[in-house]
């Protein structure tokens, strides 16, 4: 054991091996708290859980954002069924369609 460690030429691999896995452990790390993820234990659960009244305010800020934004699409895609009718219907029915709109409208 002492002459293997006494050799230099197996010692100068090792310690690069283990200086390159702290590294990138260092660099992982500070990665994942740079763009907000949660540090993990070994486990896989989180060291720090985030629950503050910052995160309670800004998940339901996000889900009425979405909710919004779904009611939102739904209009759009009512409208573009109109649009697609319209175009694809023949022009005779969508005179006698605008006409009847007109002769209600004039009611």
């Amino acid at each position: 054991m002492d002459a293997i460690l006494a050799n230099p030429s197996v010692l100068w691999p090792l310690g690069f091996a283990c200086a390159a896995i702290t590294v990138g452990w260092v660099a992982t790390t500070w990665m994942r708290i740079k763009n907000g993820y949660p540090l993990e234990n070994q486990w896989g659960k989180s060291v720090y859980p985030k629950t503050d009244q910052e995160a309670v305010e800004r998940v339901k800020l996000l889900t009425n954002e979405n909710a919004e934004l779904r009611a939102e699409l739904g209009s759009v895609k009512d409208r573009l069924a109109n649009v697609e009718r319209i175009v694809t219907d023949d022009s005779h029915r969508l005179t006698q369609e605008i006409e009847q709109l007109r002769d209600k409208r004039a009611n």
